[in-house]
């Protein structure tokens, strides 16, 4: 009886964090600065991440495009985690506790991507905006950097 009641706890325990953890992304990624310099980080390093939201909103994809969609996020997050490791050496603050819960959440939403879009559309797109959110995200903290920069 003992084992079933700590099963059960534990169980509950990695259900909360797990809902915790998603709904405290969420309220980072809603959150808005007095400017967003999304699009002009986006424009300069010529990153495709405004275009995906865009086909993510407006257009019904097939599989092959999702996965071309994946691909041109992938790229935007790996070139903005660059960015953001050169200012740290450049003597720019350090990545933020909501940095690295964002990459984590970017990581587990790339793997819900994979693991719905023979599922479920709904789903795989779903996990994609959640990405190019945290990509733009990304692109929004390299601007309020290189502004602080000048």
């Amino acid at each position: 009886m003992e084992l079933i009641a700590t099963i059960i706890i534990t169980a509950a325990s990695v259900l909360l964090f797990g809902y915790w953890f998603r709904y405290t992304c969420m309220l980072i990624l809603s959150a808005k600065t007095a400017r967003d310099y999304a699009s002009e980080v986006a424009a300069f390093n010529e990153l495709g991440f405004n275009q995906v939201q865009s086909q993510l909103s407006s257009v019904i994809t097939g599989t092959a495009d999702l996965d071309r969609l994946r691909t041109a996020l992938d790229r935007d997050y790996a070139v903005l985690n660059q960015l953001l490791e050169q200012t740290k050496h450049m003597g720019m603050e350090d990545a933020s506790m909501e940095q690295y819960m964002l990459r984590v959440h970017y990581k587990v939403s790339r793997v819900y991507f994979q693991l719905s879009k023979q599922l479920s559309q709904s789903a795989s797109r779903h996990a994609l905006e959640e990405m190019s959110s945290v990509v733009a995200y990304f692109a929004n903290v390299i601007g309020e950097r290189a502004l602080t920069a000048a």
